[in-house]
């Protein structure tokens, strides 16, 4: 979920940018010696790889993907952004997450209205509020607070 709100902020909080020859090979990206110990990176150009991680020296991670992170071995010609991401941006990730856990099914419902034997329903549509109830996605519930990070330009 992280690489999609900066995507959609369009901001990755780039501190540096690497470009060169890489490899990835049993878990690590090689050169990293401009990571540091639990630093989000950025990686573009990849076969098989491209998005964003947390540098760890046992192996780089991705927090925000429940199924694990499955880097596949290769070497590629791109870049590596090393990113400053702040803890309040994290957190407010986290609130995104659990909303989308929370509400996300309702939300993304394709039904706006229904009705059979007497009783009918209609989702509201538009509006900013907590849940589904405003017909909101999660775009539209924290913009606000998204808006603070957001970016012109993309990277």
């Amino acid at each position: 979920m992280l690489e999609v709100v900066m995507r959609h902020i369009r901001n990755y909080f780039i501190r540096d940018r690497y470009a060169g020859s890489f490899s990835i090979s049993g878990g690590m990206i090689s050169p990293h010696g401009f990571l540091l110990e639990g630093q989000r990176f950025y990686v573009t150009g990849s076969c098989f790889n491209d998005g964003v991680y947390t540098y760890h020296a046992d192996g780089i991670k991705n927090d925000f993907d429940s199924m694990g992170v499955n880097l596949k071995d290769e070497s590629f010609t791109g870049t590596v952004y090393a990113l400053a991401v702040p803890p309040t941006f994290i957190a407010l990730v986290q609130q995104i997450e659990d909303w989308v856990g929370k509400f996300g099914n309702v939300a993304n419902s394709p039904y706006q209205s229904e009705s059979f034997n007497g009783y009918s329903y209609t989702k509201a549509s538009g509006g900013a509020g907590g849940g589904p109830s405003g017909g909101s996605t999660w775009q539209d519930v924290f913009r606000s607070q998204l808006n603070e990070w957001r970016k012109v330009t993309f990277l």
